[in-house]
């Protein structure tokens, strides 16, 4: 059934291209006079400069739907053709969904419309309804916004939070009541994914995201990686410092470990829900996350370039940090068929190895070089911080996310921030034999 839908898919993608193709060729090739009715010698040539003008219009037009056309069945195609290593042969010689984990995807949304955006994307790119069921747990009861989400029947499981009840808080904490219903959301929704329906892992995004298009691909590869490597505890689409000039566009594949929680479309396993559910906080559960006593020394993977974006600049933060940096955030437009990438590298052992070697054996640069653009090569570069202050004021000035959590940065891992900045590789990093974080760091 999949595959018969994306053959139809991509024959009606075609069948658009060779319209509009035809009927610029039509366009072009009709004869200019001749006909019954035809307008005199003086209207034509009153007339001759606007009709070209349109005809120049109508073909720049059909120009950029046969540009975008063609992007979108690049992607398309690319979906299709990976789609292929999750189907195995039955004994008949037809093709068999097999034994591979579910990975539910849980859109979080309350009483915003535009969840239709979030939506879409997920189910234009999502290669199997079986093996990505989409869920989305509704809070605020937004009749208009319940709509939305119904409009999409059977592709979609609507869920509605049934406590909308006011949260009882601290008289100084009014003012943060929608952070204590997000928590209480965040709660009620896991455990309808893992102890109501009973799966095994999730994607989380909220009604604000959109996703990439290798957004599946990308979880489905760490998948096992997570399952595998107790020194890791999630998986984020999302890289803090990801805007267009601070990441290696030619490193589309390019993957991290991070001590610093993402969160913005992100995995985790049952066995991790089992560990927080039962401590989950009243409020401000991601801040929560990146404690220590929840973190206990446990890495995420990121990638370079984002899987996913925020457009939703109005929420209950009142779109803190989201002019400054997060609607700059690049989203990656390149597939990388991650399930055929080989990414042990990742594992604990070896990539600490390997990413303390690299780092430390960059040449140690000073601050007004960097600033300055005075640097030569294309990098690494390692420039040291080593007070809370130090690391704030360079990673302002330079355009990074200058907050910690807990003590530990924005994309940091083992104290390194590591960005491009005019094309160059930067590791904003602490003097070397760096043992651990200062939760005093905030």
């Amino acid at each position: 059934m999949l595959r018969k839908r994306g053959s139809i898919i991509l024959c009606g993608t075609l069948l658009f291209v060779t319209w509009n193709a035809i009927l610029v060729l039509f366009l072009w090739g009709r004869p200019p006079s001749g006909q019954p009715g035809e307008p005199g010698r003086e209207q034509r040539e009153l007339e001759k400069e606007p009709a070209a003008d349109m005809m120049a219009d109508m073909l720049r037009m059909a120009d950029t739907f046969e540009a975008e056309l063609e992007m979108q069945k690049k992607i398309l195609l690319q979906i299709k053709s990976h789609r292929s290593v999750w189907e195995l042969p039955d004994k008949k010689g037809q093709k068999a969904t097999p034994s591979q984990p579910v990975i539910p995807i849980l859109v979080i949304a309350c009483n915003r419309v535009t969840v239709k955006r979030c939506l879409d994307k997920l189910l234009e790119y999502r290669p199997s309804a079986e093996l990505y069921p989409i869920i989305v747990s509704q809070d605020c009861g937004h009749a208009e916004t319940a709509e939305v989400i119904g409009s999409y029947g059977s592709r979609v499981t609507h869920l509605r939070q049934p406590d909308l009840s006011d949260i009882a808080v601290r008289p100084e904490h009014r003012k943060f009541q929608g952070y204590y219903k997000i928590s209480r959301h965040y709660h009620w929704a896991l455990n309808q994914v893992f102890k109501t329906l009973s799966h095994s892992s999730v994607v989380i995004v909220e009604d604000d995201l959109e996703v990439a298009p290798d957004f599946f691909e990308y979880f489905r590869a760490l998948y096992p990686l997570l399952k595998s490597d107790p020194s890791l505890w999630c998986a984020s689409a999302w890289n803090d410092n990801g805007r267009e000039n601070y990441v290696d566009t030619g490193k589309a594949n390019l993957l991290y470990r991070t001590d610093f929680f993402p969160g913005l479309g992100w995995m985790l396993l049952r066995e991790l829900w089992d560990e927080l559910e039962p401590k989950w906080p009243a409020s401000f559960w991601d801040d929560w996350m990146r404690q220590p006593e929840q973190r206990r020394d446990r890495a995420c993977i990121r990638p370079e370039i984002s899987r996913t974006i925020t457009f939703g600049r109005r929420g209950v933060s009142l779109g803190q940090f989201y002019d400054k940096y997060l609607r700059f955030i690049k989203l990656n437009s390149e597939f990388v068929p991650f399930t055929q990438l080989d990414l042990s590298y990742l594992k604990e052992e070896a990539y600490r190895e390997k990413f303390e070697r690299e780092v430390y054996s960059a040449p140690v640069v000073k601050y007004e070089e960097v600033k300055q653009g005075q640097l030569k090569g294309p990098g690494p570069f390692r420039l040291q911080y080593s007070s809370k202050d130090g690391f704030k004021l360079m990673a302002k000035n330079l355009g990074i996310m200058e907050d910690l959590k807990s003590g530990v940065p924005r994309a940091g891992y083992r104290g390194v921030v590591s960005f491009m900045l005019r094309g160059q590789r930067i590791y904003l990093a602490p003097p070397p034999g760096w043992t651990q974080y200062d939760p005093t760091w905030s």
